[in-house]
């Protein structure tokens, strides 16, 4: 693999738009060849959540750089200010909650380039 740049135009043209806020993907095996890696950037509006969700085949490092999450993990709930970070085991269903007044902004990390979600029913 040759070194890869994603330039910060690149990643808001590839920005996911949620109803809850956004997802903006930085390095994956697809966007930037990286197999054992994924990171990306995502943003909680305040009083929103995203869904309740795993990834089977990864863990995940969260780090909150602005606002205030309520996070459940399994069946423990973490509250999060910015500075911290989680990580969840990958199979492990979790959901993270805005409850500040402000966007929640993090960095998210996974230990493979593709990453699988699987959404809690």
């Amino acid at each position: 693999m040759k070194f890869a740049v994603v330039r910060q135009v690149e990643a808001e043209a590839d920005r996911v738009d949620e109803s809850w806020g956004n997802l903006r993907w930085l390095a994956s095996g697809e966007l930037t060849d990286t197999g054992g890696l994924t990171l990306g950037r995502v943003v909680i509006k305040p009083g929103m959540s995203n869904p309740r969700h795993s990834h089977p085949n990864c863990d995940e490092a969260l780090h909150l750089l602005r606002g205030t999450l309520e996070h459940s993990v399994g069946d423990e709930m973490v509250m999060m200010n910015a500075g911290d970070t989680l990580v969840v085991p990958a199979g492990v269903a979790h959901q993270a909650v805005n409850v500040g007044s402000e966007d929640a902004d993090m960095i998210v990390a996974y230990n493979t380039g593709e990453r699988q979600f699987q959404r809690e029913l």
